[in-house]
């Protein structure tokens, strides 16, 4: 009562603020009017904070995939090295060591300095595109997009040195230093790129409609029509062949090695073909990722298997190194296509690659080219292979299509890579010396060898 009475004989006492309430009345509506208009304005930047916020999270998902699939294709390369390096002779094991850090180096540079551009840059239909360096945006200024355009160069970049590395392991123990590098250079710089952009750059072969998803024909049939080439040209290691058809086996340095190396290879795929997706966001990419994950699996571990029986039927015993291959072959094959099919279909592909490696290998020996690796039927016939059975699952394509691009391709690479070999072999020249040979590239070559208590060295003492 007393709080009541009292709050009653304030307001009685001030009965002259009654002349003030009109206008604060006004200032009452401008006030409730003010927010209202605010309320209005910010609708549409309401609206458009949920679409930018999507934009965002879509290209940081989609980066991120970028970058780590990456580092996985580039994890490739340790691959490559440790099963070159398993299964040459161990007087030359340092030389493809030196060779494949060497080649990933010329690969990064060459695809900065000419190759991505001349891949992707105003292709339009056509046969390449613009021959320039590749410009790396400053991040401030990335505010729209799919994903950063530094973690694409990067990620095609890595494609790209996994071509020369097939390279590599053909034409082992014979070929010198710097004809090798001297190709690699126009390889990773023209050749590679140049075929690239007739499909995945949009040129010509895109428009017709082929059909690689990660590179069976655009990434490993172009380093097997080099490779092949180079052997051809090349000749075969001293030895290796004898009369009436004999065929002489020089056993590598390191069957542990060469699996590892394989192993490393089957990890970084699943960046190789998973990658090739080109994005995470949303159900649908993630959910496609994962499929490609269990197809490219399988298709490995088919191979393997295949390999596995056949030589065991055919040769009375396992053949290691042919279930290694045999689990490469079937990535190769299956990287063409490795969403679209169902498990079976996955395993078949696979297994055919497997077959290829069991019966190509022997093939190239009655012809008398020299495969040190292997990666002729692996990358070349497998990829081919895994080419032109695409439209068994994709349905979007056809097997004309798919057969001119591989003819393509082939040719291309073909009749450059032998004027290159050939120009090299004339000037400069490709093998060394017989005594050289003998001797082996890690003592001649750049004087480290790979085991020291075994090797020239060794005897020297």
């Amino acid at each position: 009562m007393t709080s009541e009475n009292g709050r009653e004989g304030h307001f009685m006492k001030n009965k002259h603020w009654l002349k003030a309430v009109p206008a604060i009345a006004a200032i009452a509506a401008i006030a409730a009017v003010q927010p209202a208009l605010a309320q209005d304005a910010a609708a549409p930047a309401a609206e458009a904070a949920p679409a930018a916020d999507a934009a965002a999270i879509a290209f940081t998902f989609n980066t991120f995939s970028f970058l780590v699939t990456g580092f996985l294709v580039m994890w490739m390369a340790a691959g490559f090295a440790m099963l070159e390096a398993g299964l040459v002779r161990s007087k030359n094991v340092s030389m493809q060591c030196l060779k494949n850090i060497g080649l990933y180096s010329v690969a990064g540079l060459m695809f900065w300095v000419i190759g991505y551009n001349l891949m992707y840059m105003n292709v339009d239909g056509g046969y390449f595109g613009v021959p320039i360096p590749k410009a790396i945006p400053d991040p401030a200024s990335e505010t729209s997009g799919d994903y950063a355009a530094a973690s694409d160069w990067f990620f095609q970049m890595v494609f790209c040195a996994t071509a020369a590395s097939i390279v590599s392991g053909t034409l082992a123990e014979r070929i010198k230093l710097w004809p090798f590098m001297i190709f690699t250079v126009i390889l990773t710089g023209i050749i590679y790129p140049i075929t690239g952009s007739w499909q995945w750059g949009g040129g010509w072969l895109s428009e017709m409609g082929f059909s690689d998803f990660a590179g069976s024909t655009l990434v490993h049939s172009v380093g097997g029509w080099c490779a092949l080439t180079g052997a051809v040209i090349l000749g075969a290691r001293r030895g290796k062949f004898g009369p009436n058809g004999a065929v002489h086996p020089f056993p590598g340095s390191s069957i542990p090695l060469a699996t590892l190396g394989t192993f490393i290879l089957w990890l970084g795929w699943f960046g190789f073909n998973g990658g090739s997706q080109l994005a995470l966001d949303g159900f649908e990419n993630a959910s496609a990722i994962s499929r490609i994950f269990v197809n490219t699996n399988l298709a490995a571990a088919s191979g393997v298997v295949v390999a596995m029986i056949l030589t065991q039927v055919v040769y009375k015993k396992v053949d290691v190194t042919m279930a290694l291959n045999g689990a490469l072959a079937g990535l190769v094959s299956i990287t063409a296509e490795p969403l679209a099919p169902s498990v079976p279909t996955a395993l078949f592909v696979g297994a055919v690659g497997g077959l290829i490696v069991v019966l190509v290998v022997p093939l190239l020996d009655k012809l008398k080219i020299d495969d040190v690796v292997g990666a002729i039927p692996v990358h070349l016939v497998a990829g081919i292979w895994g080419t032109i059975i695409v439209p068994l699952s994709n349905a979007d394509t056809n097997y004309v299509t798919q057969a001119i691009g591989i003819a393509s391709i082939g040719v291309f690479c073909v009749v450059v890579s032998t004027v290159i070999w050939l120009a090299l072999k004339f000037t400069v020249g490709l093998r060394v010396s017989e005594e050289e040979e003998a001797l082996g590239l890690d003592a001649v070559e750049i004087g480290v060898e790979a085991y020291p208590e075994f090797g020239v060295g060794s005897q020297r003492v």
